[in-house]
């Protein structure tokens, strides 16, 4: 295969997760396969920058965002650059290869209201499997954590003495982040009923005592948003940008905001912004009189 060094790479010295280094991995395939069927090349570090810029037209041809195009673009800079330092290649292909714009599309998130209603109306079944259920959507509104970081939370990383919990970020980033005083009594009666024949040491389990998985967190998500919102997209996500807009809007300061979310520079966490934004206009328009 010929993106077994650059994967090699990825997972040993840039240390980037599973489910990245198989996006890459998809990326590159996609790209062989293009190589093979259009021009009968087998080899990617033998294309010319026209080569690649026929690439590009032809996805955008196929209907593929250009939010997609552009990652792919990106793990094609990112595969070259390995090979220019490997010496494999004098010259960088896709040096003049240009990103398509991509329409900027505003977080989903749920009202103030919305949440609300979920958290002291909706109701959650009785014993552990209800209280595990609301534990997962109150981690992941209260923390603002990924998916990713939810399913990987062990009991160690629990310190309700303090009220934290340490996360493992992207790229193995460590961070604390801070727990209310509602969900920290929460975990406490989450962990004395926890089932002792819990075939995990993580923190969230199933109702069989193990691990949880994304598909498992999707279908909560799912079920509990479906019963306060009318949107259409109910994932995990949604409510990590529910919790960042939220605090936005109730007076947090970005640098606060993008500690906590785990961001690596603030322009990731300044699209909340946009939301605040769009809220005052609204308010301005109901109470101008001239607007």
């Amino acid at each position: 295969m010929p993106y077994s060094d650059f994967l090699s790479y990825l997972k040993n010295e840039k240390r980037y997760s599973s489910h990245t280094i198989k996006a890459y991995e998809n990326d590159l395939n996609q790209f062989a396969t293009f190589l093979s069927e259009v021009y009968n090349e087998d080899d990617p570090l033998k294309v010319i920058p026209s080569t690649l810029r026929s690439w590009v037209v032809a996805l955008l041809d196929e209907g593929v965002s250009a939010r997609s195009v552009n990652r792919k673009i990106s793990t094609l800079k990112s595969y070259y650059k390995f090979h220019k330092r490997q010496g494999d290649i004098d010259a960088m292909p896709t040096a003049q290869l240009q990103s398509p714009k991509q329409k900027k599309q505003l977080p989903s998130f749920l009202k103030e209201s919305e949440m609300d209603l979920l958290l002291d109306k909706v109701h959650f079944e009785e014993g552990f499997e209800g209280l595990r259920d609301r534990i997962l959507i109150e981690l992941l509104y209260s923390s603002g954590m990924r998916l990713s970081e939810l399913i990987g939370l062990k009991l160690g990383d629990l310190d309700l003495r303090v009220q934290t919990v340490k996360v493992l970020g992207k790229r193995n980033k460590e961070r604390i982040i801070p727990l209310h005083k509602e969900i920290v009594k929460l975990l406490e009666e989450y962990l004395e009923g926890r089932k002792e024949n819990a075939q995990s040491t993580h923190l969230i389990v199933t109702d069989k005592g193990n691990m949880i998985y994304p598909k498992f967190v999707y279908r909560k998500v799912n079920y509990y948003l479906s019963q306060v919102t009318s949107m259409s997209k109910k994932s995990p996500h949604v409510l990590r940008h529910t919790f960042a807009t939220h605090m936005l809007n109730n007076g947090a300061d970005l640098n606060t905001i993008k500690e906590i979310l785990g961001h690596a520079n603030l322009s990731a966490t300044q699209v909340y912004t946009h939301n605040s934004i769009e809220k005052l206009k609204n308010i301005y328009k109901q109470a101008h009189p001239r607007a």
